[in-house]
């Protein structure tokens, strides 16, 4: 019996290990398609979207270029996608056009906030409750006239008819969209392809009339609620949002980690520490090739005295931290300029430190690096700097990854990451000139 259960316990450890990561609870691995894009949204409510990554049978693509026969399968018109930050939904976007310059697809289409699906929700709702009122009882005596009409004949029972599926979806839904944008019309035509009929599907709305547009679809499962999440923008005025499109996904979830504010003073400090010690490695290392004095870092100390290290100073530092498996276990990702004191004499005063910084807190309080991207404002056409965009569940397991956008001398591209343990792994690496 002990041979036979050391047998069974080995061969669990196998499935263990072979199990793909982020299903050890044993659900099934997301088949896709599922589809991440970045929704650019202007003060005045003009959106596109840009295409990032495509999941399929478990593998991620380039969303751009997967099945763009000749248009890319995320940019197909009608194609909706959700919009979120954080987690929390703030609206959907709906596909109807897509441009391509200087290699690069953009997708035009109309926003939805999350506030107005939900005032059309609830005005939908109050009509529904309105008409299927039951009529009081017929009495004895001359027939009642209603709205103004004769009525000659017994009315007819009230019966609430269920009307078709298609006026269903169109019902609960808004005013019907504009037009495409006017550039959209400049554009050369697109030749049309007949559509593979075991063409994988994204999360559809209504089918599109040959003339013109029909009434934007509501995504099955969206969050109505207003966005909690405070606005940021990450490219001057346009607004940067997530967008997830799945026939099939899970509904989102909020990836915010809550605490107090003593306590996120407290992870503050740490983080900011670690990062100090980054860059003075940074400092270290581009000293030792410009064969600069030591002094960059640590001052010339007095004779039996204990030299202290130059402190680093930070400008525009940003501080987030996510609960991505909702296991209650912060992840923190700081980003940060920073400049280092006591440069020498010739020296370039205009260098900056770039800095992106992924830490885990374990149960006990202690701060794990996790990942470091540094850089300087005089090496990005080597290495490129990282701007968090957000937490998104890019592959529908319920957990959040990690998105950046790369910038460097060469271009911008997007990067995705999974937080395992004290690493972050490499999920999917854009092609630079997005």
């Amino acid at each position: 019996m002990a041979g036979r259960a050391v047998i069974l316990a080995a061969f669990g450890l196998l499935l263990t290990r072979n199990a793909p990561a982020g299903f050890a609870d044993g659900k099934a691995a997301p088949k896709g398609p599922r589809a991440l894009g970045l929704v650019e949204l202007a003060h005045d409510g003009k959106a596109r979207l840009i295409p990032i990554t495509i999941l399929y049978d478990g593998q991620f693509y380039d969303a751009s270029a997967y099945k763009a026969v000749p248009v890319p399968m995320s940019l197909q018109s009608g194609t909706v996608y959700e919009g979120v930050r954080n987690g929390v939904s703030l609206g959907l976007f709906t596909v109807t056009g897509a441009l391509q310059a200087h290699n690069t697809w953009i997708g035009q289409g109309t926003w939805q906030s999350a506030s107005a699906i939900a005032a059309a929700a609830e005005a939908t709702a109050r009509k529904k409750a309105a008409l299927s009122k039951t009529a009081p009882a017929p009495v004895e005596g001359p027939p009642v006239l209603r709205r103004g009409g004769s009525e000659q004949q017994k009315p007819p029972e009230p019966v609430e008819a269920a009307p078709p599926a298609a006026t269903t979806s169109a019902a609960t839904t808004p005013a019907a969209t504009p037009p495409p944008l006017a550039s959209a019309s400049t554009a050369p035509a697109v030749p049309r392809v007949e559509e593979d009929p075991n063409r994988p599907v994204l999360r559809r709305g209504l089918p599109l009339p040959k003339k013109k547009q029909a009434e934007i679809p509501v995504l099955s499962g969206a969050k109505p609620e207003p966005a909690k999440p405070t606005v940021r923008s990450t490219s001057g005025s346009l607004e940067m949002i997530p967008a997830i499109s799945d026939a099939g996904g899970p509904d989102p979830r909020p990836y915010g980690y809550s605490m107090k504010p003593e306590e996120e003073q407290q992870l503050r400090k740490k983080i900011l520490q670690l990062a100090a010690d980054q860059v003075r490695a940074r400092a270290v290392q581009l000293a030792g090739e410009a064969a600069e004095s030591p002094s960059t870092v640590r001052p010339p100390a007095k004779p039996g005295a204990r030299a202290k290290l130059l402190q680093p100073s930070f400008e525009e530092v940003q501080l987030r931290v996510f609960d991505l498996s909702n296991s209650n276990e912060p992840i923190l990702v700081l980003t940060a300029k920073a400049s280092m004191p006591g440069r020498p004499t010739g020296a370039s005063t205009d260098l900056r430190y770039l800095l992106t910084l992924v830490a885990r807190n374990d149960i006990y309080g202690e701060l794990h690096k996790a990942f470091v991207n540094i850089t300087d404002t005089q090496h990005l056409d080597v290495l490129p700097r990282l701007e968090l965009i957000d937490a998104v569940d890019a592959d529908g397991d319920g957990r959040g990854e990690l998105l950046f956008r790369q910038v460097s001398d060469a271009g911008s591209a997007f990067v995705l990451y999974r937080v395992i343990g004290d690493r972050l792994w490499p999920l999917f690496q854009g092609t630079p000139g997005q």
